[in-house]
């Protein structure tokens, strides 16, 4: 089970966005990706933030009954982000989730950039084809 990777089941094409996007873009693409969240980069593709549907809407409810507009990513998202690297084990990463942790990691390679996303389902499809390829966990 640890030879299986986190690269081997991450979203290499993670929906991400930019800390000077407004909020109501950011929150287009999240419904048309239909997504919970995602990483919020500079320009040198390091994670600075994460930006989750609990974020735009806690902003986007504020806005509307102050009758405010134009709040960016940066003013939403969450600056403190765990990310996981490319090459850890997923069952490293299984056992460190709880109910207090996030349902998407951002992973980085070794370099901390971006190189795709993971989510409790990829780490859960990843352990069920395990046991179903007749390995089980050791």
């Amino acid at each position: 089970m640890r030879s299986i990777k986190i690269c081997d089941y991450m979203n290499r094409h993670p929906l991400k966005f930019k800390r000077e996007m407004p909020i109501e873009e950011a929150v287009e693409l999240l419904v048309a990706a239909n997504q919970s969240g995602g990483p919020v980069v500079d320009d040198n593709k390091q994670v600075i933030g994460f930006l989750s549907e609990q974020d735009c809407l806690v902003k986007m409810l504020k806005d509307t009954y102050h009758n405010e507009q134009s709040a960016t990513v940066e003013d939403c998202m969450s600056a403190q982000v765990l990310t996981v690297n490319m090459d850890m084990a997923i069952v490293d990463l299984a056992q460190s989730l709880g109910s207090d942790k996030p349902k998407v990691y951002p992973v980085v390679d070794y370099e901390q950039q971006l190189v795709g996303v993971i989510s409790r389902t990829d780490v859960l499809r990843a352990i069920d084809l395990h046991h179903r390829d007749g390995h089980g966990m050791r």
